[in-house]
């Protein structure tokens, strides 16, 4: 009896290829769109020019010492969260997310990818920033390890928290809820203005805030070349955590 010898053989690659090949594709998008470009590069780099130059708030010390770690914290917040939610949700409203529910791709292994793909576009996010902020005289203190470190699990807590709440709301709603936190955040997360300008009370609320978190850590290593406080890493690593759990269970693909 004569065998067939069908190649290549039926069923799914490996989990780790088929991650792969969503985070290029991802990854291409994000450097396609435009206006995601004009979110995650060119807000921030104005931001950290206005704030730099201009004594817009007060601070203690250098003002671009200052500046230059929160609006760090800022273009994290810009690609990882604000920009990821509007891009799934309206992915999910077109369909996209729904075809690519019918193939091997598991719900963790997209959520994976769409990360990925976030660190790769802030790899040149964050070098166009730094370059900037030499330019207008920064100079950093600290472990340049541990800043690093701050932003990779920034960046997973803020994808955690923007697949969330792309995956479980509208594509109109997430759109106004994006775009509206990323508002808000940037004005009470010490992002540009100190927490202790708003009172005692209300920084202690705040304080719990990830991106008040993000943009300490990155603060206390970058200008005052100290450790990381260990409330920072606790603050990120809860809301991430909880996140990325809540978002793996009830993402929707469509």
């Amino acid at each position: 009896m004569t065998t067939l010898a069908l190649s290549p053989a039926p069923g799914a690659a490996p989990a780790t290829r088929r991650v792969a090949a969503q985070t290029r594709l991802e990854l291409l998008l994000l450097l396609r769109n435009g206006e995601q470009l004009l979110l995650t590069i060119v807000i921030p780099t104005v931001v950290l020019l206005l704030f730099a130059k201009l004594p817009i708030v007060d601070v203690a010390g250098d003002r671009v010492d200052f500046v230059v770690p929160g609006v760090l914290a800022l273009a994290v917040l810009s690609t990882a969260f604000t920009g990821q939610a509007i891009a799934t949700g309206f992915e999910r409203r077109y369909g996209v997310l729904r075809r690519l529910g019918t193939t091997p791709l598991t719900r963790l292994g997209l959520l994976t990818a769409k990360t990925a793909a976030v660190i790769g576009v802030e790899i040149v996010q964050i070098g166009l920033l730094v370059g900037v902020g030499f330019a207008l005289g920064w100079s950093p203190h600290g472990s340049a390890l541990a800043a690093v470190a701050l932003l990779a699990l920034g960046t997973f807590t803020f994808s955690a928290l923007g697949l969330l709440l792309a995956g479980t709301l509208r594509a109109e709603a997430t759109l106004a809820a994006a775009n509206l936190l990323y508002l808000v955040l940037l004005g009470v997360g010490g992002v540009v203005v100190p927490l202790h300008d708003f009172g005692p009370t209300a920084r202690h609320l705040l304080e719990l805030l990830p991106i008040s978190a993000l943009t300490d850590g990155l603060r206390v290593v970058l200008r005052d070349g100290g450790a990381v406080p260990l409330h920072d890493w606790v603050i990120l690593l809860a809301w991430g955590a909880g996140g990325m759990a809540i978002a793996a269970r009830t993402f929707r693909w469509d």
